[in-house]
């Protein structure tokens, strides 16, 4: 998340909390501390921003919206597309404009952290894609009779 100076804070949980830590470090790979800093400033974003939760994905992480499958980057990508309106965006998922604000909210506390998820993103174009799926098939997007 964050590779700022850190602070040592001692704290005690219970045994079966932290056998859970150190089961959820070990699935991600993660020291048991990388694992609780990594829930407590996750916890900590929850009661800062509306709407956002975290899910793990193939690529790691993301902060996303809760109610939805979409990753505040997502949400960002799509913003683009609208010139960063978010009444433009929250129309086209048909979602309240406070849900997509909250998306902007968040990508304006972390932009950094938003900005390679989106690079990430922007780096795969058909040719990646296909080696790493080679059934995959182009498909015209704007051809509604599917030719």
């Amino acid at each position: 998340m964050s590779t700022a100076p850190s602070v040592t804070v001692s704290l005690r949980l219970p045994a079966q909390s932290g056998q859970r830590l150190r089961r959820l470090a070990g699935r991600h790979g993660w020291t048991t501390s990388d694992a609780g800093a990594r829930l407590v400033e996750e916890g900590l974003r929850r009661s800062e921003f509306a709407f956002i939760d975290f899910r793990d994905s193939a690529d790691g992480r993301h902060a996303c919206l809760q109610g939805s499958s979409l990753a505040v980057w997502e949400i960002m990508r799509l913003a683009r597309e609208y010139q960063n309106d978010a009444a433009a965006v929250a129309r086209h998922l048909q979602w309240p404009e406070a849900k997509v604000q909250a998306a902007f909210n968040y990508a304006g506390a972390f932009p950094a952290e938003i900005d390679a998820a989106l690079a990430d993103n922007d780096a795969v174009d058909f040719a990646t894609l296909s080696r790493m799926l080679p059934q995959a098939k182009p498909f015209p997007a704007n051809d509604p009779a599917g030719k």
